[in-house]
């Protein structure tokens, strides 16, 4: 070994003692009395999620984002979890306990989420996920310099819904009709539906929309969707489709239609494609995002993220129960195929 490799080796070892003295104090930053820095957790969904096999991951994510900053809660970090159980009209409540509470930083896991987080507060620092277009929003000036008390990140762009409509074209074959199902109550709706639409034409389809505002309308809105004639279904995103996957699943075979959705999860749950983002990095990255802040960076000064790596699933066991053939070219397309 020549002396410069030695000293840069030996720079290395005498040097990572202090990287980890240096992250374990950036982790105690904030405690006051003995206290732990906490985290207001500003969720659609129920406390069972995190425990429930089908959600669990991405919270496992949520906290290994955590973990690489030097946080883990119960040890470094304390977090305040709550449950807007799909109601969105709980979610103001809820975001002014935690401001109440004077947590340090709030996780906003939905638009509505963030919305009514920016509501309750412009001082506490806001992490928002899957927002559809944060600067349209309110919640940054610009994706990178967001300028006040909110980063985070952003669902892909509404192009991607036009790539789900070209996947369920391919995979259905001699498709005219396709039903848009939105929730009009929601934000993402607002950006996808115009090119769905769009989109639709370019293909030579029919599309006509249908709305739901969650669960309690599924039943209703597939019935009128099979009497309407429709070949299949594009899901445009929205929380409440997401926490009622199994249902919209179950619903798409017993009428028939073949769906394609944003996330994995969905295809998971038996909806025939999925092409979006990937869930877990998304959570994984809001746990960085908000150690990053617990550790004293400003939020105004962190930039929105984007996903960048997409992903396409398909459930063959679902295309088989629907009697089609997934052709061989869109299977080789696929990043990940459910047998």
């Amino acid at each position: 070994m020549n002396r410069r490799a030695f000293v840069t080796g030996l720079g290395a070892v005498l040097a990572a003692p202090l990287a980890a003295e240096a992250q374990s104090a950036r982790s105690n930053e904030g405690r006051v009395g003995g206290k732990l820095p906490r985290v207001g957790y500003l969720g659609s969904g129920y406390p069972t999620d995190r425990s429930d096999p089908r959600n669990s991951h991405i919270f496992d994510a949520f906290a290994a984002g955590l973990r690489e900053l030097g946080y883990v809660e119960g040890q470094t970090v304390a977090i305040e979890w709550r449950w807007a159980q799909e109601r969105y009209d709980r979610l103001p409540d809820l975001a002014r306990e935690l401001v109440r509470l004077g947590v340090d930083v709030i996780f906003a896991t939905t638009d509505h989420a963030a919305a009514a987080a920016r509501q309750a507060t412009q001082t506490i620092p806001i992490v928002f996920n899957s927002a559809s277009d944060p600067v349209a929003s309110g919640f940054g000036v610009s994706l990178s310099h967001p300028g006040g008390n909110m980063t985070g990140l952003m669902q892909p762009g509404p192009q991607v819904t036009a790539k789900r409509l070209s996947f369920l074209k391919q995979a259905v074959a001699k498709l005219s009709r396709v039903a848009v199902v939105r929730n009009p109550t929601g934000v993402a709706h607002v950006h996808h539906l115009p090119v769905a639409q769009k989109s639709a034409l370019t293909l030579g389809l029919q599309s006509r929309v249908f709305d739901s505002r969650g669960p309690q309308d599924f039943d209703n809105v597939f019935r009128a969707i099979s009497d309407d004639r429709a070949q299949a279904v594009l899901l445009l995103p929205d929380s409440t489709f997401y926490i009622g996957r199994e249902q919209l699943a179950q619903l798409a075979l017993r009428y028939q239609l073949p769906m394609i959705a944003a996330l994995a999860e969905y295809a998971r749950a038996g909806v025939l494609l999925a092409y979006g983002s990937i869930l877990s990095a998304e959570w994984r990255r809001a746990g960085v995002l908000v150690g990053k802040i617990l550790n004293g960076a400003k939020p105004a000064d962190i930039p929105i993220e984007e996903s960048s790596k997409l992903e396409l699933v398909i459930n063959v066991k679902t295309a088989k129960a629907l009697g089609l053939t997934i052709p061989p070219s869109l299977l080789l397309r696929a990043d990940q195929v459910i047998e």
